[in-house]
């Protein structure tokens, strides 16, 4: 293995790259995704334990389990705004194995507070925002890999990085319900909980009665973070190069930089959630779309002006990505494919489980009821994990059409889909919602959402393959980072509006809001990238 501060990197050199370059890329590579899977697996943990907790009877509200997921998801975005810039202030290897390893955190403290159904509210929204650290671990992952290849293969291996990184939704939702189905780790973990509804599994439902340990939900990561820790560590390499990282240094001093920078994120993003959410947690002073971009403006504004020396010099040049238009053209058209996957599969479950696991049963005032259990209804634990899992599966697909026929085009027929299969799942939506029987829609509106997804992952990979031709090397990173932790606020945006739609018995209109966006995105993508004069012809 070289050093661990590589010092010499061409990697758009043939020669280099096939005598050199190809092998230290791909085992840093190898060593990123299954981290990056961890870390989304963390990050959105909550769509799923959420659903075993109304399972179990934990005595909280539906919005307020939505609230988990909606925090989890805003702090996870928040976080990405500073990890855009770790790779170049820090460097790969430190980068990734601190930012692993703090996952240890939320993973072991969410099994702990799940281990007692009297544990206050308060304590799981504490750890729904530390869960947040794996969803910034993304920015800095996806910076981190664009450097080790070369332009030409970049749609295919950032497509591998972020695909089977997002697997860890796909993950997280098959093995918390199957982990939850056995005492794993014994008198460690706790007494079993009796199930007062039905749950599920991959393989079916699971009856009400039956045993479950909730807490396993939290502790089944710390196996596999231990040794991916060790693994970034030992195996994973700096590129020291003036580009990348000019001055990486010992590693004490990235982590205390790197946690620096987590830190304002943290901040702003308490300081956006006590504005945000209602009491008693906080104020509910303004109204979300108001909070976000005070966020992110104040995340990037305290980034600026509180960091010092080096670290300030090396902000203020990578700030440069802001003078651009095409940043902010991509970081829109990014939104609709990664902020759509992201922020479905944060409410999929849940979205299940109260459409079409209750009754809506008119009384005879005609006002219709919601909170019936439906027996018949599909066990959201069974069926939610499948959509990620295709959109995750395309990802690296997406990314490899794109390399040959233009990332752009692709974008343009994902986006026609993205609209289409939004409008459909809105009207099979509408009609459960009004049904005494809602199972009988389930199927057309599972299989959209399947084709929802599908699109997302297939516009994932192709998103990515115009911003690494639009930009440079220098930029083509932290563009790849800001773009990806304002797309994140989709798994906040996307539960938030839900629930919200859900509470006011209208839950197809967020579907319609949705597809209104994406029609702009359309039209975006078209302007700056496919028509005739376009900015950057069919990238």
């Amino acid at each position: 293995m070289l050093h661990v501060n590589i010092k010499e990197w061409r990697v758009e050199d043939n020669d280099f790259w096939n005598s050199t370059g190809k092998m230290i890329a791909n085992r840093n590579l190898w060593i990123s995704i299954p981290s990056l899977l961890c870390g989304f697996a963390v990050w959105l943990m909550w769509g799923i334990i959420t659903v075993q907790m109304l399972n179990l009877g934990f005595p909280f509200e539906q919005s307020e389990l939505f609230t988990l997921a909606a925090i989890a998801g805003l702090t996870g975005a928040t976080l990405r705004i500073p990890s855009t810039f770790f790779i170049r202030i820090a460097g790969g290897r430190n980068t990734i194995f601190f930012t692993t390893a703090l996952l240890m955190i939320p993973a072991l403290g969410t099994g702990l507070a799940l281990m007692d159904k009297d544990t206050p509210l308060w304590v799981f929204q504490f750890l729904a925002l530390l869960s947040g650290l794996g969803g910034g671990n993304f920015a800095s992952s996806m910076s981190n890999i664009s450097f080790f290849f070369p332009k030409r293969v970049q749609g295919t291996s950032l497509g591998l990085n972020a695909g089977l990184g997002n697997f860890g939704v796909t993950t997280m939702q098959i093995f918390i319900p199957l982990a939850m189905t056995i005492g794993l780790f014994g008198v460690l973990a706790g007494e079993s909980s009796e199930l007062i509804n039905t749950s599920g599994t991959l393989i079916g439902k699971i009856p009400a009665g039956s045993e479950t340990w909730i807490q396993n939900s939290g502790f089944i990561w710390l196996l596999f973070l231990i040794p991916l820790a060790f693994a970034g560590w030992f195996g994973m390499n700096n590129i020291g190069t003036e580009s990348v990282t000019p001055n990486p240094g010992n590693p004490v001093g990235a982590f205390t930089k790197i946690s620096g920078l987590l830190f304002i994120g943290f901040v702003t993003a308490i300081m956006g959630l006590y504005l945000l959410l209602p009491s008693p947690t906080g104020i509910g002073l303004l109204n979300k779309w108001i909070v976000l971009p005070i966020i992110i403006f104040a995340t990037v504004l305290l980034m600026r002006y509180l960091t010092r020396g080096e670290l300030q010099q090396n902000l203020k040049r990578q700030y440069k990505i802001f003078n651009n238009k095409h940043t902010w053209a991509m970081t829109i058209i990014y939104t609709m494919t990664f902020g759509s996957f992201i922020g479905f599969s944060a409410a999929f479950p849940l979205a299940i489980k109260v459409i079409f696991g209750f009754s809506h049963v008119a009384g005879p005032d005609g006002v219709i009821s919601h909170d019936i259990a439906n027996p018949n209804g599909p066990s959201a634990l069974t069926y939610a994990w499948m959509g990620p899992f295709i959109g995750a599966l395309i990802r690296p697909v997406g990314g490899w059409i794109s390399d040959k026929v233009g990332g752009a085009k692709v974008t343009q027929i994902v986006s026609i889909v993205m609209i289409a299969s939004a409008l459909g799942v809105a009207y099979f939506m509408t009609a459960a919602y009004q049904s005494a029987t809602p199972e009988r829609y389930f199927l057309p509106f599972f299989i959209l959402f399947i084709v929802l997804f599908t699109a997302t992952g297939v516009g994932n990979g192709s998103t990515f393959r115009t911003i690494a031709i639009v930009f440079n090397e220098e930029q083509a990173g932290p563009v790849l980072g800001w773009t990806s932790a304002v797309a994140a606020y989709g798994a906040f945006i996307i539960p938030k509006v839900l629930g919200e739609e859900i509470k006011a018995t209208t839950p197809e209109n967020a579907l319609y809001g949705f597809a209104i966006f994406y029609l702009v995105c359309l039209a975006l993508n078209w302007w700056f990238y496919l028509r005739p004069n376009a900015y950057v012809k069919n990238p």
